[in-house]
């Protein structure tokens, strides 16, 4: 049966741009697809599949604090996220390299509320850093 307690909660993450801790960042989302490659086989009832190239997309959104993603541009950077939380088997660290971003957010605010912050972006490639494995 699940022990509860080792079910992670995102209230531990982090992430690292470049190797510095964002702390106004409370939601980091990254995902890869593949472009599989449909083939028909004679003489095979089965449509089978070869992979192809890989795509890196993600969202990062938070709060506005600097102004260091439009300082930063189109540059391209490398995002570490950490999920960690204290009753878990351990934490987690991916790399995502050479992350770009799809449009840079110049203004988005309005009288009284948190100005927030998102970035979509795409990747080139990941590391998985430290897994988390079941004791």
């Amino acid at each position: 049966m699940l022990d509860a307690s080792r079910v992670i909660l995102g209230t531990y993450g982090q992430a690292y741009i470049d190797g510095v801790w964002q702390t106004h960042i409370n939601k980091l989302e990254a995902s890869v697809e593949i472009d599989k490659r449909e083939l028909n086989l004679v003489g095979n009832t089965w449509k089978v599949h070869k992979n192809g190239a890989k795509k890196g997309t993600g969202t990062m959104s938070g709060y506005k604090v600097t102004s260091d993603m439009i300082r930063r541009g189109f540059a391209k950077f490398d995002i570490i996220s950490k999920l960690d939380d204290p009753e878990s088997f351990g934490h987690e660290r991916v790399r995502l390299i050479r992350c770009m971003p799809d449009k840079i957010q110049l203004a988005n605010w309005t009288a009284g509320e948190e100005v927030p912050e998102e970035t979509t972006f795409t990747f080139e490639g990941y590391e998985l850093l430290d897994p988390i494995v079941a004791e």
